[in-house]
């Protein structure tokens, strides 16, 4: 079995220019690697600050590995601890989130920290008189995320200490959380209706890759499709749809309508699908917000905001985003075939309860374990992550609609059919695992 634990070479060659290998989907020793030089070096998504409203508030998560606590402090800003007590390293808190109060009290042996990690107090206190406690680590409280960006309320971390900057990682692609957050005419969002979570047998950029794919749905996604056109013939193309036929029914709208939908990918495996109109795109009009959305953001903003819904917004590797309906997927890697998927919905301050009716039916019909979508997906996501094993062909391909002219290209748009989505994925993947590699040498 191939070794690539000190050698970036043979990382590099697992990309090529129209397929990879499929080591990137079953190799444990490439997910530690991942967790090492990817998720820890680049930006990742750890939660929205709504989640943590009131001083002490916290949300426990892992990134890379490892525990982080997100934490409001007294004076309303949030940081990121990481949840290991500075002593015998016990997780301060076990639960997912909750409220710690105004300090943090370890269990083990109750030494105690502040909300923002310095130490506060411990017992037996004359025990560490003469040590050297205070000078070291241990004696200097929490560790703490150095490297965080709240952006419009969602927080992203970086845990390496050396990287690129939040604004030169995601560039251009930001502009998919601002038309997200100014659909609200207040400019803010609230998490709402709980999370929908799915632990998924496959690897976790199986997922992600699967989110740019729109040649997938007319097949894999046949049975809803047709149940749901079944249930709506007869009735006249002017009867409004109830929601659930608003959302399922553009599913099986043809290779054409997917392919001319278009998408643009950007450096760092970031892209937008649906740059021309998505599935999304023929939601019922709501004369009464569209006005309060030109009182608050003036005629043109207003009609850029409204009138772009893409399919999905990447921001590689963690995070999908969906202006309308206003939710968001999460991606959560667990090991090299269990991945954690989280589907959260937002309620948009100022706007029509409509809206967070929408994202919370969008979720429940596409993303929940029990949708009569996302089984079909998760079917296949498990038989890949089996058919993978087998002998013979080594390699996944990646070939549609390769162009050569591609190469070494950080932003492009496209036709929504396109394979490049993918194969941005996988280089921006191949960049950071090669760059972290050679940094740790």
């Amino acid at each position: 079995m191939t070794s690539y634990r000190h050698h970036p070479d043979r990382i590099a060659a697992l990309v090529q220019d129209d397929r990879v290998h499929r080591d990137l989907y079953l190799s444990e020793e490439i997910f530690a690697l991942e967790q090492e030089h990817l998720f820890a070096n680049t930006w990742v998504y750890l939660g929205h600050a709504s989640q943590v409203p009131e001083p002490g508030d916290f949300v426990a998560q892992e990134i890379a590995g490892r525990p982080l606590l997100m934490v409001r402090q007294p004076d309303g800003a949030v940081h990121v601890l990481y949840n290991r007590c500075a002593h015998k390293g016990t997780q301060l808190v076990t639960d997912e989130c909750g409220n710690t109060g105004r300090f943090f009290r370890c269990p083990y042996h109750a030494w105690t920290y502040k909300l923002d990690g310095a130490p506060l107090g411990v017992p037996l206190k004359n025990g560490y008189e003469g040590t050297q406690l205070k000078a070291c680590e241990s004696g200097q409280g929490l560790s703490v995320a150095k490297h965080v960006k709240v952006y419009r309320d969602f927080v992203f971390v970086r845990l390496a200490g050396t990287g690129p900057s939040f604004e030169d990682y995601f560039g251009e692609v930001l502009g998919a959380i601002d038309n997200m957050v100014d659909r609200s005419p207040e400019g803010k969002l609230t998490v709402g209706g709980g999370v929908l979570r799915n632990i998924v047998h496959c690897n976790w950029k199986m997922y992600l890759e699967n989110i740019n794919d729109t040649v997938h749905p007319m097949s894999t996604h046949e049975s809803a499709t047709k149940a749901a056109e079944a249930l709506w013939e007869g009735h006249p193309p002017t009867d409004p749809k109830p929601m659930a036929m608003e959302q399922i029914l553009p599913f099986g709208s043809g290779y054409e309508f997917f392919d001319k939908m278009g998408a643009r990918v950007f450096a760092n495996g970031h892209s937008v699908l649906g740059v021309n109109f998505s599935i999304h795109s023929n939601y019922a009009q709501l004369p009464e917000y569209e006005a309060a959305m030109r009182a608050a953001h003036g005629e043109e903003r207003a009609a850029e905001i409204l009138q772009r819904s893409p399919q999905n917004s990447v921001f590689y590797p963690s995070l999908s985003v969906k202006g309308s309906p206003q939710a968001i997927r999460v991606i959560r890697p667990l090991t090299a075939n269990r991945t954690l998927v989280e589907a959260w919905s937002f309620r948009a301050a100022g706007a029509p309860a409509l809206l967070f009716e929408r994202a919370m039916s969008y979720n429940r019909l596409v993303f929940s374990p029990m949708s009569v979508v996302a089984h079909d997906d998760v079917h296949l996501f498990e038989s890949i992550q089996q058919g993978l094993r087998a002998g013979g062909n080594e390699w996944v391909s990646l070939h549609r609609n390769f162009d050569v002219a591609e190469l070494g290209q950080s932003t492009l748009t496209t036709n929504g059919t396109n394979e490049l989505l993918m194969r941005n994925q996988f280089r921006a993947w191949a960049k950071s695992m090669v760059a972290g590699m050679e940094a740790a040498a």
